[in-house]
């Protein structure tokens, strides 16, 4: 039932119906300013329950938040502070309205749980429109949120709803199947991890069963509570569903996006250590969208960190209020491109023109089976080098730097390979290490200990996409299998994400070949609130024994070199002066 009351500043309406066009009916909260008049809309829609606070449902994150960046407790009570999306009592005060909505099936709305799903998007459209036509409403809809509320709105954009009027989608995956769920053809557990416990708990129907919103004391989940095999029933099983869709069909297709189609304008905002699901879709979402206007910003830290810092916040709203309230505010001059340049020990602001950056020498790094070295020139040798994909695989290192080098943008690697099976998966780990041989390792967006870059590639999944593909960034089809034949020589393009990193003189360069997930040199974390262990890679683990069956994926792998055939790592050398030269 919809209730609406004045508190902190803002006319809040909770579970304002929104009726799709099956019937169903989802449920949004709406936060408008006090003053009467039409006023632009932030929208956000998602399955993590509209009235679960960040504070009690992802209390590791929040807690870690707020500990290391004060400001983003500065000005507000934090009582209507949710996972991910934006806190109105930021956003009202300026002269917007925050609409959430609980997807189809997730806390207060009803209808059965598949997310991202073609439904939910579609839903989303409705959502949209809902919104632009309401008496409050200027007619301009923006989407803005982290993660799961930025891969939506790629999806919608490619819908062009008349009442988008911009998006920002911060950190978000924009191809199902590359980033969310298949790693270079390899079944990655994300979602069988995370939906367990940051959606399933907060379906429609949980009810009593789980979490009170503490502003107005209705269940999170719906107010029925309903039995768990009904739950079961309505919800989509992920295991099953991934598992039936090994290859890039359209069940993943439907739920990638349509980017020709993306005309809105955009701020895509990337994370460097969001190696596994955040950054590649925010650089693909930029650069491949079909947008006039639109913009890279690319960050640091934890995943949710400048979505919420003053940093962050001010360049939110100044994209917003150009776009949405039609303020002559600079937006336009802002630069296409704006990096936090990432150093061992800082990040640096540098306005950019364009990505990959204009500058960029891509350069080969070969590798050396003798001396397991990365140098400019190949080494000539012929030599196999067998490892054991389950062990520590195959290290290549740079002599120590003479001098700084920087690192930014797209990176890919070429081997040759064979398998003792008919198949082998390829863990790509691009790293840094100090001169006392300790690893360089950064806060990444979903785990603390983050190596500078990762590829993966299954061998069997090594066709090419000609059209798409480019020499630093390999683009496969996924559309068949090509076995192997045990100990024949094939040849593998393999993508690293995008990464930055400026390397200081002295430190060493190294690819990690691996047959397995990386895992960092220290002990496995746990975070209260969080629901996945960290130890390196954060949730994104391939360890599924139906998609990496052991008589397959752990029999012995060779490299393979000989002077037709020089295994590289292609790098993007940035260089700001001639004398910077690796």
């Amino acid at each position: 039932m919809q209730l609406s009351v004045v508190a902190d500043g803002m006319n809040i309406d909770w579970d304002v119906p929104i009726k799709m066009a099956d019937g169903v009916v989802l449920r949004a909260d709406v936060f408008r300013p006090l003053s009467e008049g039409q006023y632009p809309v932030i929208l956000s829609s998602g399955p993590y329950g509209k009235g679960l606070s960040f504070q009690e449902g992802f209390s590791g994150g929040w807690n870690r938040l707020v500990q290391s960046y004060p400001e983003v407790v500065a000005g507000t009570s934090a009582k209507y502070a949710n996972f991910e999306v934006v806190d109105p009592e930021k956003w009202v005060p300026d002269g917007f309205i925050c609409v959430r909505v609980d997807s189809r099936g997730a806390g207060r709305s009803e209808g059965f749980l598949n997310p991202k799903s073609v439904q939910e998007t579609e839903d989303l459209y409705e959502c949209i429109e809902w919104a632009g036509v309401q008496p409050w409403s200027n007619g301009r809809v923006g989407l803005n949120g982290i993660s799961y509320f930025a891969t939506n709105q790629w999806y919608v954009a490619g819908m062009q709803p008349p009442h988008l009027a911009a998006i920002c989608p911060w950190e978000g995956a924009s191809d199902y199947y590359r980033e969310n769920t298949y790693h270079g053809g390899i079944l990655c557990q994300f979602l069988s991890k995370l939906y367990p416990w940051a959606v399933w708990r907060v379906q429609h129907g949980v009810g009593e069963r789980g979490f009170q919103n503490p502003n107005n004391s209705q269940w999170v989940a719906g107010p029925e509570t309903l039995p768990e095999e009904v739950l079961l029933a309505n919800r989509i099983d992920i295991v099953k569903s991934l598992r039936e869709h090994p290859l890039n069909d359209a069940y993943h297709q439907d739920r990638s996006t349509k980017f020709g189609r993306v005309k809105v304008p955009l701020l895509s905002a990337a994370n460097w250590g969001g190696q596994g699901l955040h950054p590649r879709g925010n650089f693909e979402g930029f650069s491949r969208s079909a947008s006039e206007h639109k913009w890279l910003e690319v960050h640091g830290q934890s995943h949710w960190t400048h979505f919420y810092t003053d940093y962050g916040v001010a360049l939110q709203k100044k994209f917003f209020a150009h776009f949405l309230k039609g303020e002559n505010n600079g937006w336009l001059e802002q630069p296409p491109v704006q990096l936090q340049v990432r150093h061992v020990d800082r990040f640096e602001v540098r306005a950019e023109s364009q990505w990959p950056l204009h500058d960029t020498q891509w350069k080969r790094f070969y590798l050396d089976p003798h001396t397991l070295g990365l140098s400019t020139s190949g080494s000539g040798a012929t030599q196999r080098i067998t490892y054991d994909p389950m062990g520590e695989g195959v290290t290549f290192r740079t002599p120590p730097l003479e001098q700084e080098v920087e690192i930014t943008g797209p990176v890919a690697c070429k081997l040759w390979l064979s398998s003792e099976s008919v198949d082998a998966d390829v863990f790509l780990v691009l790293r840094v290490f100090k001169p006392d041989g300790s690893e360089v390792l950064f806060q990444g967006s979903n785990d603390p200990n983050t190596p500078i870059g990762l590829g993966w590639l299954r061998a069997s999944h090594r066709q090419l996409d000609e059209a798409l593909s480019t020499p630093y960034r390999p683009y496969h089809t996924h559309a068949k299998r090509e076995p192997l034949v045990p100990g024949e020589v094939v040849a593998l393009d393999i993508e690293i994400w995008p990464t930055c990193i400026v390397v200081p003189k002295g430190y060493t360069v190294a690819l990690s070949v691996l047959g397995r997930d990386y895992q960092y040199d220290g002990p496995v974390i746990r975070v209260p609130g969080i629901g996945y262990e960290m130890a390196g890679v954060g949730p994104f683990v391939h360890q599924d024994p139906v998609d990496r069956p052991a008589d397959i994926f752990a029999a012995p792998v060779s490299l393979h070199f000989d002077p037709e055939h020089s295994p590289y790592l292609l790098l993007p050398i940035i260089e700001r002066s001639k004398d910077k030269n690796i």
